[in-house]
C-alpha cells in the first residue's frame, strides 16, 4: 500500500509540489503528505483505520523508523504490525520520514541528541518538524489532543525520548531498542514511558556503550540509566513492581506519584535489535515472541 504510494508519487514528483495546506482526511485509508519545513521537503504517511468517524476524537500514534530506514519501512505491516494494531485498536497511525540527503527519503535518520547520522551532524530540527506533523494531522483529522503518543525503533526510539523532553503535545512514549541520549531535558509536564529492550541487543547494548554491530559508534546511554533519569523526571515511585512475568520476558512498573507519570520497562531475554512481537526485520535476529510491544504499549497508553 504505502510502497505503491511512494512509487506512484516518485513518478510524479516533478509535478507534485509540497502541499503547504493539510488536506482534510474524510475517510479511512492510507495517505501520503509532504510539505516544506526548514527549507527541505519532508514527508509523512497516515493510516486511518476502518473504525474512524470524522468528528469523533481519535487517538494518534506517531511511529518513528530506525536510523537508515524510512517511513515506508516502519509502516510495513510484515515487519512492525502497526497497521494491524491500528485497525484492531482504532488509533490513527502516523509515519514521518527522518532527515535524508536523498530526494526519495531513503537512509533517513533523526537528530535525537548524541545520535544519529546526517540528522545529528547537520543539527536537523526534527523536533520542530515532528511537532508540525502532529499539528497538521490534528487539522486533517479528528484527533484527541489528550491522546497523542509516540513510539520508535532504535534511532526513532531515541527521538521519542527527545520529543518527551521538548514536545508538550506528547502524552506518552514507547521507545523500542533505543535509550535516552538527549543532551538536555526539561519537559513541560510529566510524560509517561513504557520502554522495550532486549538483553542481547548488539546495536544499543542494554548496559550502555558501543554496540558491536552499531553503525553509529556512539557510546549509548544504558537502559538502567534511562529508566532512573525518567523515574526522577516523572516523579515516579523509585521502587519498581513486577507487573508481568512470562517465559523469556518481564515488565517492571514505577507507579506514578501525585502529579507524576508512570515509567515502565519491558525486557526480553532474546531478540537482539528488533521489535518484540514484530515480523522478521532484515539483517537482525528473529524478534522475541515472548511479548508483543504493540499490545503492551497500547494497553499502557489506554490506561492513561
Amino acid at each position: 500500500m504505502f510502497r505503491e504510494l511512494r512509487q506512484r508519487t516518485e513518478q510524479l514528483q516533478d509535478k507534485l509540489p509540497a502541499d503547504p495546506n493539510p488536506t482534510p482526511i474524510a475517510r479511512p485509508g492510507d495517505y501520503r503528505f509532504s510539505f516544506q519545513y526548514d527549507g527541505v521537503t519532508r514527508e509523512y504517511l497516515v493510516h486511518v483505520p476502518t473504525s474512524y468517524r470524522p468528528g469523533k476524537p481519535t487517538p494518534m500514534l506517531m511511529a518513528l523508523h530506525g536510523g537508515g530506514g524510512d517511513d515506508v519501512f516502519q509502516a510495513d505491516d510484515s515487519k512492525y504490525k502497526l497497521i494491524s494494531k491500528s485497525e484492531q485498536a482504532g488509533f490513527i497511525a502516523v509515519f514521518p520520514n527522518g532527515y535524508s540527503r536523498f530526494r526519495n527519503g531513503m537512509l533517513a535518520t533523526w537528530n535525537a541528541g548524541r545520535c544519529c547520522g546526517g540528522a545529528q551532524k547537520t543539527n536537523s530540527d526534527d523536533v520542530g518538524f515532528l511537532r508540525e506533523v502532529i499539528h497538521r494531522v490534528e487539522r486533517q483529522a479528528s484527533i484527541d489532543p489528550r491522546k497523542v503518543f509516540v513510539a520508535g525503533m532504535s534511532n526513532g526510539a531515541m527521538m521519542s525520548w527527545r520529543l518527551a523532553c521538548e514536545a508538550p503535545e506528547v502524552r506518552a512514549i514507547a521507545p523500542v531498542e533505543g535509550t535516552d541520549n538527549t543532551t538536555t531535558c526539561r519537559p513541560s509536564h510529566p510524560v509517561a514511558v513504557i520502554e522495550f529492550h532486549s538483553l542481547d541487543d548488539n546495536h544499543v547494548p542494554f548496559n550502555g556503550g558501543k554496540g558491536d554491530l552499531s553503525v553509529a559508534q556512539v557510546d549509548f546511554t544504558s537502559v538502567p540509566a534511562s529508566q532512573s533519569k525518567w523515574v526522577a523526571i516523572d516523579r515516579a515511585d523509585p521502587a519498581a513492581k513486577r507487573v508481568l512475568t512470562v517465559p523469556g520476558a518481564h515488565c517492571e512498573l514505577h507507579a506514578a506519584k501525585p502529579g507524576g507519570a508512570l515509567v515502565e520497562l519491558c525486557v526480553t531475554d532474546t531478540g537482539g535489535h528488533s521489535w518484540a512481537g514484530g515480523g522478521t526485520q532484515q539483517g537482525r535476529l528473529q524478534p522475541s515472541t515472548a511479548i508483543s510491544a504493540n499490545d503492551l504499549m497500547w494497553n499502557f497508553f489506554s490506561s492513561l
